[in-house]
């Protein structure tokens, strides 16, 4: 029997971690590392791509986390104190976040609602709801501060911004995008006429998922107990938010790669267009974080329906943040909705005593709906999971980085994209010593998930097994890894490596460094 450690605070992962992450500086674990063709380092330290015939590149993930990437967590100053009061505390710390959040912004933040050590009791969800506000403990471990969930289930804490209703786009505004092909990981494309647009535009590439696209990739043919299963439906639209660099012509530049290619030959006319965006467009929720607190709930029972506690939940915000936060017991215990953006989670730490049963599936540590989001340095130790899954379309440049995941006696779960066409997610760096990563084709699982990623990258990690499977049209990506490769994964792909870590040692790492330097990696605690 496996003993599920009380505390892991920040500092013991860094245990986990090369003691020099990625610049040259070779530990003797990667002192006989092999570049790879895909994304090499010349003598400088430089990046270089490798491309398909159609121009598809693995893309820049250093935009993943808080602020976009490379800029450090803030220090918020403590506008109130809260004690424990030995009761239900529910309503004297929202009334403190409450509080705090009718200060005025100042640069943009309001002030931190501090909880002091001990231990709270609360049976009804907390909720930042304006921009600017931090709720802070005294520490994440036995002698920091402690919520436990009292109660009847329910959320224990979420950073939660009003639902912000994007402008209904007029399709006679939209500029047609004219390339016959978009490569996955440019950062370019061309319109019909880009005489409207100019550097620092605020903008929305539109893609809509059309039938030949469906066929294509063959999931227009799920059948489930005699009845079609929806993949995605028909004209379904995808849009990215961008902001344009500068403007060459009918050519226009944008600060973030694209997570998926267009293909014209599968689009109907007028399916891809950009549209500018105006200066009426309402901001989220933003620079909001949870800090320094241990969450602890009875064990859960029932079914993945059965109604359990939940740990934290994010949505309609954007660079907002969790860190050093132990969860014990919680299902679902942090969930990232597809309304979230440049979201950084760092030092979070899951322990399980017990699950629910199978019934409709198992539950998922982090779930990652939002783009752009960054887990980092966190963990998950027990009962069978999915440690980290993705569950939509919405959900693209993300990066799980330097994460350890732990099953108990045997019974070790996966980190999966689990259902319909997310992409571009980067697993770099990770440790799952008794469970599965997985890129796959999961069919008719579910209400019909089928393919569940794509563009995909797993980078230098250590799993059980691995599972990685390639979409017709895109890529999945398997490098450096070591590990089973399961007999559905095409290993002559020329997409995949196992055996050997590669260099750089840290695909993220590495690309931050390159766009913003070693201060970058400063900010972010490497």
């Amino acid at each position: 029997m496996m003993t599920i450690p009380r505390f892991v605070p920040v500092t013991v992962l860094r245990r986990y971690l090369p003691a020099a992450c990625c610049l040259g500086m070779a530990t003797q674990a990667f002192a006989d590392s092999a570049p790879t063709q895909w994304v090499s380092q010349d003598d400088q330290g430089h990046l270089h791509y490798q491309a398909t015939a159609k121009g598809d590149t693995i893309p820049d993930f250093s935009c993943a986390g808080y602020a976009g990437g490379g800029v450090a967590l803030p220090d918020v100053p403590v506008k109130k104190t809260v004690a424990p009061a030995g009761d239900d505390d529910s309503g004297a710390i929202q009334a403190a976040l409450d509080e705090v959040a009718a200060l005025p912004l100042t640069n943009g933040f309001r002030g931190t609602v501090l909880l002091s050590a001990g231990t709270f009791h609360c049976a009804k969800p907390l909720t930042l709801s304006q921009s600017g506000i931090v709720l802070r403990g005294s520490g994440s471990g036995d002698k920091g501060t402690i919520i436990e969930m009292t109660g009847d289930p329910h959320l224990c804490l979420e950073i939660n911004g009003k639902n912000i209703a994007r402008p209904q786009l007029d399709p006679s505004q939209g500029i047609a995008i004219t390339d016959t092909y978009v490569p996955e990981g440019t950062v370019s494309v061309t319109v019909a006429d880009a005489s409207s647009l100019a550097a620092g535009d605020h903008i929305l590439i539109e893609r809509k998922f059309t039938a030949a696209w469906i066929h294509s990739l063959g999931m227009d043919t799920l059948v489930r107990d005699g009845k079609p299963q929806t993949w995605i439906h028909l004209d379904q639209v995808m849009t990215y938010e961008r902001t344009v660099r500068a403007v060459d012509g009918n050519k226009i530049s944008f600060d973030i790669p694209m997570p998926d290619a267009i293909d014209a030959q599968l689009l109907a006319p007028d399916s891809a267009k950009v549209f500018k965006l105006g200066k009426t467009v309402e901001p989220r929720l933003a620079q909001c974080g949870i800090e320094s607190l241990q969450i602890n709930s009875p064990p859960p029972s029932g079914t993945l329906t059965t109604k359990n506690n939940h740990a934290i939940s994010i949505n309609n915000c954007e660079d907002c943040w969790v860190k050093d936060v132990v969860m014990r017991d919680t299902l679902q215990n942090i969930d990232v909705l597809g309304s979230a953006r440049r979201v950084t989670i760092e030092g979070a730490n899951a322990f399980h005593t017990a699950t629910v049963s199978k019934g409709a599936g198992y539950p998922a540590d982090y779930t990652i709906r939002g783009t752009q989001i960054l887990l980092d340095r966190s963990s998950s130790t027990g009962h069978g999971s999915f440690y980290v899954a993705t569950a939509n379309t919405e959900s693209n440049l993300n990066v799980v980085l330097n994460c350890n995941f732990y099953g108990v006696d045997g019974d070790g779960g996966a980190i999966q994209p689990h259902a319909r066409w997310s992409t571009a997610l980067l697993v770099d760096s990770c440790n799952v010593p008794d469970g599965k990563i997985e890129y796959i084709n999961r069919g008719t699982a579910g209400s019909g998930h089928g393919w569940a990623m794509s563009w995909g990258v797993v980078w230098n990690c250590t799993a059980k097994i691995f599972n990685i499977q390639q979409p017709p049209g895109a890529i999945n990506w398997c490098i450096g890894c070591k590990g089973a490769a399961d007999q559905k994964t095409g290993l002559n792909d020329g997409f995949i490596s196992f055996g050997t870590p590669v260099l750089p040692k840290s695909l993220y790492l590495a690309q931050l460094h390159e766009r913003l330097g070693d201060v970058a990696l400063k900010n972010i605690g490497y």
